[in-house]
């Protein structure tokens, strides 16, 4: 369902970035966008919780002026599924990312195939939460993070990125999404073929069941927006296109 967006504005682009990363991951991809004239922002994503990750996604998209697309990375793509029934958000875009489906978790989806290597690298940690006992968070351990998350990234790169990684709270993992976005907005997918953090086939999966426009970059690991950003790019100019 692509459908213009209510002013015939350019949309602004709000990238949303997933666990074991940040908002600098998108850098290559914000210099494509603004290359074009396209408005872009890219805020943190506090990576606490599906609900209130998401919560917060939406009061950033709300504030802006105009229509807004929405494009999540990894676990950015179910905080966009569930923010982007924010009024003012006219398209989705999925890159290498969980699709939910209204009340599915992300291990509900993951486990409908085999999982990735991204499991048995995590390394747990704990962290204070205000009148309560300790949380949970993961991250990936240093030495499996090139090959888990980007493989096709030069060294010196993930050297940097292994050590700046955001941890993602277990809770993530088993939140149920409260909307499906991508069941009234119309959206777009990249998938990342070699992907080795998340299941190329949960990646398609999604991306059909929701009835994006997909395309495929084979060879890409799971940091597709490091390694390939104008690929990414595209994707995101073609959404914005298509919902001016």
């Amino acid at each position: 369902m692509n459908t213009p967006s209510p002013s015939g504005s350019t949309p602004t682009v709000l990238l949303v970035h997933g666990a074991f990363a940040d908002a600098g991951s998108w850098s290559g991809v914000v210099a494509e966008l603004q290359s074009d004239g396209i408005p872009v922002v890219a805020p943190p994503n506090e990576l606490r919780g599906l609900a209130s990750d998401a919560a917060y996604i939406a009061s950033v998209a709300s504030q802006l002026d105009g229509p807004v697309v929405l494009a999540g990375h990894s676990y950015g793509g179910a905080v966009i599924s569930v923010a982007g029934a924010a009024e003012n958000v006219v398209g989705l875009v999925y890159v290498a990312a969980y699709v939910t489906e209204e009340g599915e978790s992300l291990a509900e989806l993951q486990d409908r195939y085999p999982l990735s290597p991204l499991g048995g690298s995590l390394v747990e940690h704990r962290y204070p939460v205000a009148g309560g006992d300790p949380a949970v968070e993961f991250t990936i351990a240093a030495d499996a993070f090139p090959e888990i998350f980007a493989a096709d990234v030069p060294a010196e790169k993930t050297e940097v990125l292994a050590v700046a990684q955001r941890p993602l709270t277990a809770a993530a993992f088993t939140e149920k999404a409260a909307v499906a976005a991508w069941r009234s907005k119309p959206s777009w997918a990249l998938v990342a073929g070699a992907d080795q953090a998340i299941n190329p086939d949960v990646q398609r999966f999604g991306a059909e069941r929701a009835g994006a426009t997909t395309v495929e970059v084979e060879g890409a690991s799971h940091a597709v927006a490091v390694s390939r950003p104008k690929e990414v790019a595209d994707v995101i100019r073609e959404a914005v296109r298509a919902t001016s």
